[in-house]
């Protein structure tokens, strides 16, 4: 365990009683101290994380339970332990209750009961934080399969998907998105769902023809079925609910069928639907003009401010930078700026679709089928929103 991570904090009115817990511990922690808790909270936000926190029950101004509340909300995942002298039920059920108290010792405290209780907090802590670093890995790793099996079984998807990512990251931060990573990782896997639809049904969607009543019912439960396979994801179910609202017009039409409609549709959602749109849009012929023309049009479909701003970084964004590289100078982010395309059987087959992003697993697929087959051994691609040199690969901009 680090040097950080074995920090403790006491919290007390009590000097002398401060400099004998340092005194005693400081073989074993890097203690810090604090005479109140305005003092204790600085020191939470200065000098932060603590594996333990302890604090003294009565204290001037703020009290050891205020305290140790406060610090729950800013440092979750510190074991907090009270001392107090007044151990009476009261005490005790309020220290559980508002405080969540990892421990509640009585003064005076044996050094001995002391160090055990401080040893307990640490692994405690260690527990604590082991166990987010799995769920951040287990989610992180699922989102990256489930993105993957999107652009190795349906390239004009993911192509889609890629297209539109640098708008939703630029689009979250204008609107002030409160969980832009919800909203980013909603965008990479919003359209799961149309693994499970025929590819001439997706190409008609994309280019926005009208649908029969039956291809309709059959495109209307993508979001559904993407939804449910992303909440059963953990700590994934706003994400899903993103997901499942994509498909939602800003005056309540459309899917869900539900109530929901204006701002109580998230964000991320709104964020989605104006910009699948607008994609599909320029995917069908218009120029960017004329789609976010068509889309100002659409009296009732998304939410003004959305539309608006997007028109604002439209007319102000520099062209695409797009440069040829070979092959072995791909690299994660990139975007194909053409069809990637190889010979096979005496025909020409497409391997990947322009305006997919390049990911880890994008990349070795491309490196396989060039060692298997018949292909060009330069790609151009697209750096989005500027175009950024990078010395150690050998490349060539074609525009800027």
């Amino acid at each position: 365990m680090s040097d950080e991570r074995r920090k403790i904090l006491f919290v007390d009115d009590d000097a002398n009683l401060l400099a004998s817990y340092a005194r005693q511990l400081r073989k074993r922690y890097d203690v810090e101290t604090a005479e109140s808790g305005a003092a204790g909270l600085r020191a939470v936000g200065e000098l932060g994380p603590f594996c333990v926190i302890v604090s003294d029950f009565r204290m001037p101004g703020i009290d050891g339970l205020q305290f140790l509340s406060a610090c729950r909300e800013v440092s979750p995942d510190s074991s907090r332990i009270l001392l107090t002298g007044f151990a009476e039920l009261e005490v005790a059920i309020k220290a559980v209750n508002e405080g969540s108290i990892f421990r509640l010792l009585t003064k005076p405290c044996h050094p001995e009961i002391l160090v055990r209780a401080l040893s307990d907090g640490v692994r405690q802590y260690e527990l604590v934080q082991s166990e987010r670093e799995l769920l951040e890995e287990t989610v992180r790793g699922s989102v990256r399969v489930l993105s993957d099996v999107i652009g190795l079984t349906r390239p004009d998807v993911f192509g889609q998907i890629s297209r539109i990512m640098p708008l939703v990251r630029k689009l979250s931060i204008l609107m002030d998105d409160p969980q832009p990573w919800m909203t980013e990782t909603a965008a990479m896997l919003c359209l799961l769902g149309f693994i499970t639809l025929p590819e001439k049904l997706v190409r008609r969607v994309n280019l926005g023809r009208t649908l029969t009543s039956e291809e309709y019912a059959m495109f209307a439960g993508h979001a559904e079925v993407a939804s449910r396979l992303v909440m059963r994801i953990p700590r994934m179910e706003e994400v899903g609910r993103i997901i499942a609202y994509q498909d939602k017009f800003y005056d309540g039409r459309g899917l869900p069928q539900d109530a929901v409609a204006g701002d109580l549709i998230p964000l991320g959602a709104r964020i989605l639907k104006v910009l699948l749109d607008f994609d599909r849009a320029v995917e069908s012929g218009m120029n960017r003009p004329e789609a976010l023309t068509a889309l100002g049009g659409r009296h009732g479909w998304y939410d003004p401010r959305i539309v608006s701003t997007l028109g604002s970084m439209v007319k102000d964004e520099g062209q695409y930078c797009v440069k040829t590289v070979n092959m072995d100078a791909l690299q994660e982010s990139m975007v194909l700026a053409e069809d990637i395309m190889l010979e096979r059987g005496g025909k020409l087959v497409r391997v990947l679709a322009r305006g997919q992003e390049m990911s880890r697993v994008t990349i070795a697929y491309l490196r396989k089928y060039q060692q298997n087959f018949s292909m060009s051994s330069k790609v151009r691609v697209i750096i989005p929103w500027e175009c950024v040199e990078d010395e150690s690969a050998s490349s060539t901009p074609e525009s800027s």
